[in-house]
């Protein structure tokens, strides 16, 4: 009989705390066409992601900013005003990862962050430091999901079965990487949702 599902792990952005950097550059680049051409041609998503991979934010500024240097200020301001791209929790989700907490569920996160930018999370979001278990942060191992290696890290560090273990995230892509290892997985689209996935699966929220 295949093992039940007993565990929960959790990424973090956009299914515990929102961001997105529409937030912060609606007030500094108003001009719609202008903020696209910057947030996929100047600071893009695959320059973002290599920070959550582990390089640093002064080596990413300074890369983008030679490259750029008409745009300095505004490449700058993706470090320094990060905070304004995360606005707050995810609505319901941290109730629903309290509530599981208070039943007793071992709860685990793997997320796709910037070591240095997940201190700073940390600090404004103390449940990042007391939730879980054990958080795997992908600039720590210089991995990314949905690298198979990254779910491993987590099922290897903790001796987790991977088949009693659901994981949930915003993005299809890393909850088929979880799915290849083994795992159950859930694909995130709002609290309500996940509450009625997880009491389908025996959870009891």
């Amino acid at each position: 009989m295949p093992s039940p599902v007993t565990t929960v792990v959790f990424d973090i952005g956009n299914v515990l705390i929102e961001w997105d950097p529409e937030h912060l550059y609606r007030r500094l680049i108003p001009d719609a066409a202008a903020r696209r051409h910057f947030l996929t041609e100047v600071c893009s998503p695959d320059w973002n992601l290599e920070q959550d991979r582990g390089r640093s934010w002064s080596e990413a500024v300074a890369e983008r900013v030679a490259l750029y240097p008409d745009h300095a200020d505004l490449i700058r301001a993706y470090d320094s005003g990060w905070h304004e791209m995360v606005p707050g929790e995810v609505p319901g989700s941290v109730r629903l990862l309290s509530e599981l907490g208070d039943r007793g569920v071992p709860l685990y996160a793997i997320t796709n962050f910037s070591a240095e930018k997940f201190v700073e999370a940390r600090a404004r979001f103390p449940f990042l430091g007391t939730a879980f278990r054990d958080t795997v942060v992908s600039a720590e191992e210089r991995l990314l999901k949905p690298d198979p290696r990254i779910y491993e890290v987590l099922l290897a560090r903790n001796g987790l079965d991977a088949a009693s273990c659901v994981f949930i995230d915003d993005s299809l892509k890393n909850v088929e990487g979880a799915r290849n290892v083994g795992m159950a997985a859930i694909h995130f689209t709002g609290a309500e949702a996940l509450r009625v996935e997880l009491r389908r699966m025996g959870f009891g929220v």
